[in-house]
């Protein structure tokens, strides 16, 4: 593991993670027919609630998505993904100052949650999906989260073969850095996501799992999301994601092990003392306070 390739900081707009420890982004879907929590959050008062308890067990960032992107997903219009997320956006904004991330591929959608206080876009696509993503970005002065992925997410699980898996997640990954650079986003404000479950098979994610490492040569922090997947649910014959946290915390410290410093998580408590105590074996110190 290379420790000085290891951004310590993400920027955002009006923000700044710092990353010296592991840290947590908590799921935040707005959607009817997201894999694990679809239909819980639908309600904007339900949403902001839960927000607001996901920062308080600890998140460091909230990710807020109007669009599933488990694979089969069918796309929702602009005008629907922005009537799902932008009053949760807005809610959560007279509460709270936390960072807040809009999970969108489409520009328009995180122009809008940009200008309603939102400070990171992660973007499935690897800014490959609207190619007025990148500039939207870069004039918001946001930060990004570039996953690696083919495909929409209706057909991704056809495509789940690969020459060299490893190298074509980095090889993805750098195209995606240097396409933010040129349209103005720096690097401190890039970090990237191997895409675990997205385009993959499960011997596919297990390869990544092991290998996590690899990511750090691209100079950007790294992150992990797992949380309660289906490759997870193969090996443990679980068909429930409700089920799965056991399973997601192994993972987790797995990813800590390997220097990830952020993780995409629904269960923040249990995902945040996972990592810290992960954290602490791997640093040999315990954390402040």
């Amino acid at each position: 593991m290379n420790d000085l390739a290891r951004s310590p900081v993400l920027v955002g707009r009006d923000c700044v993670l710092s990353l010296e420890r592991p840290g947590i982004m908590a799921v935040l879907n707005v959607t009817p027919d997201s894999f694990s929590d679809g239909g819980d959050f639908i309600q904007v008062a339900a949403a902001v609630e839960r927000g607001l308890e996901m920062e308080a067990e600890g998140a460091a960032v909230l990710d807020i998505g109007g669009e599933s992107t488990r694979p089969g997903a069918t796309p929702v219009s602009i005008d629907e993904e922005l009537e799902r997320v932008m009053p949760v956006i807005e809610g959560l904004r007279r509460h709270s100052s936390i960072p807040l991330s809009i999970d969108t591929s489409k520009s328009q959608v995180a122009r809008a949650a940009l200008a309603s206080g939102v400070n990171f876009v992660n973007d499935i696509s690897g800014l490959t999906n609207d190619p007025e993503m990148a500039g939207v970005v870069a004039t918001a002065g946001a930060g990004v989260f570039l996953m690696h992925t083919r495909g929409r997410p209706e057909i991704m699980q056809q495509n789940t073969d690969y020459h060299d898996l490893l190298t074509e997640v980095v090889d993805f990954l750098r195209a995606g850095i240097l396409r933010a650079n040129m349209a103005g986003i720096s690097k401190e404000r890039v970090a990237v996501d191997p895409g675990i479950g997205f385009a993959k098979s499960v011997r596919g994610n297990l390869q990544l799992m092991r290998h996590l490492d690899l990511l750090h040569q691209l100079g950007c922090p790294v992150l992990l999301g797992t949380s309660r997947k289906s490759f997870i649910g193969k090996i443990l014959h679980e068909d429930d994601p409700r089920r799965r946290l056991h399973g997601t915390l192994a993972t987790i410290a797995l990813g800590v092990a390997q220097g990830v410093q952020l993780f995409r998580v629904h269960d923040v408590r249990a995902a945040r003392e996972a990592a810290l105590v992960a954290w602490a074996i791997r640093e040999q110190c315990l954390p402040p306070g």
